[in-house]
């Protein structure tokens, strides 16, 4: 089966940049039943813009359908359901049994795909979802390689095998956590996770004046469910030689240039291990641009065998941060003034060195000699976001590429 890169789209703007950055397919959720509830998500008429865009230039997208409802969502549900039927869209990405059941009965054209959040880890489990119609499965993201080629060998070929590749992790079992529930009262499972995992926690010792005890050496206190994220752009092809159809990248409330930038490398290595799976090599220029992006440091998670431990948890600190920052979106390229033509998103000056992102290219250099307004005027610093600017250079932009300033 032919591998697919499989991105975030969080609104339109970052599915487009997905396709444009060499996404084959792309997930989001409607307003309602996915796990996102804070990402912009996509309105009915949305989607359905969504699906045109994606199949007139060749690409895919799945619908997150992933809550775990109640008795009282399932009328919307079916109305949601028969709607993405009508729309075209090329699968849903459910998890709960009853909304399995109601999708192959009043929308059986759609496909459906399973989602991690079912904990699918042995292949007994895996063939009893297939036989209920399931065409393809995200599997748990507890699995070592030698374990998801077992599940794979097992199953009919024509069930197509999913595993995320980079972003996030949860620290809880394939995402089944209840903190956030707890301790702010949103719902995880209606999409609403305040990632509560993230969170600095010190003892209280009771009789101690609620003196705050740090449970690591730090005076911060200690972040002891933080993990590191998932990047496995090195194993690739021991992923692929594995039985890995769909490599999923997680990140739909990420940033655009997260998107573009996280894209663009696993587009480069997936083509490279493609091409040369047996003596596939990870170049230095791909670890580098993940680095670039935000990122809590890295971990192959489970995929190298064991169960997680010190290399899995940042106990330093929750941020994520990346090196560098999403200065502009381009919007096109004006020949007769040889200028780019940009989307501000963060100030710059000129003076400063920008790098300019393209598909499947390394970065170029560009300097920022002036800046012109849309009327023509001249600035020396641009600090209006989303402001329309020409920038002149000789490099030759194109619709979706990325402007971004490396940090000091």
């Amino acid at each position: 089966m032919k591998t697919e890169l499989l991105s975030p789209a969080g609104d339109f703007e970052k599915l487009k940049v997905a396709c444009h950055f060499g996404a084959d397919a792309v997930y989001f959720a409607g307003k309602r039943f996915g796990l996102r509830a804070y990402a912009g998500n996509f309105s009915v008429e949305e989607m359905k813009e969504a699906f045109s865009y994606l199949h007139a230039i060749g690409k895919k997208g799945y619908v997150t359908v992933n809550v775990f409802p109640y008795d009282e969502d399932f009328p919307e549900l079916e109305e949601h359901l028969r709607y993405l039927a009508e729309i075209k869209a090329d699968g849903v990405i459910l998890s709960d049994p009853g909304v399995l059941s109601l999708a192959r009965k009043v929308a059986p054209s759609l496909e459906i795909h399973l989602s991690t959040q079912a904990n699918t880890l042995n292949a007994r489990a895996a063939a009893f979802w297939a036989d209920m119609g399931v065409s393809r499965i995200v599997l748990a993201r507890e699995l070592s390689l030698d374990r998801i080629a077992r599940i794979r060998d097992a199953l009919d070929p024509a069930v197509e095998i999913e595993c995320f590749a980079h972003g996030a992790m949860c620290i809880s079992y394939s995402g089944r956590c209840l903190l956030s529930n707890y301790l702010s009262g949103r719902d995880n499972y209606s999409g609403e996770c305040v990632q509560a995992c993230r969170w600095n926690y010190v003892l209280h010792e009771k009789s101690r004046d609620a003196r705050e005890f740090p449970i690591e050496e730090d005076e911060r206190g200690a972040y002891i469910m933080n993990s590191h994220d998932l990047k496995t752009i090195d194993i690739i092809d021991k992923m692929m030689k594995a039985g890995v159809t769909s490599f999923k990248i997680e990140g739909r409330m990420k940033t655009v240039y997260y998107v573009a930038s996280v894209t663009d490398a696993y587009r480069r290595a997936l083509d490279e291990a493609a091409e040369h799976l047996d003596d596939y090599r990870c170049r230095p220029e791909w670890e580098e641009e993940l680095s670039l992006a935000s990122n809590r440091g890295f971990t192959h998670g489970f995929l190298l065998g064991g169960k997680g431990g010190k290399d899995t948890i940042s106990y330093e600190d929750s941020r994520s941060e990346g090196g560098a920052t999403f200065i502009a979106k381009v919007l096109g390229y004006d020949f007769e003034k040889r200028c780019a033509i940009i989307e501000q998103r963060n100030r710059f000056s000129v003076g400063d060195r920008l790098e300019l992102m393209r598909p499947v290219q390394e970065p170029r250099s560009i300097s920022v000699d002036k800046i012109y307004t849309e009327s023509g005027e001249t600035v020396s610093d641009a600090i209006r976001v989303q402001e329309i600017l020409r920038i002149p250079t000789e490099e030759v932009t194109t619709e979706g590429d990325i402007l971004r300033r490396r940090k000091a």
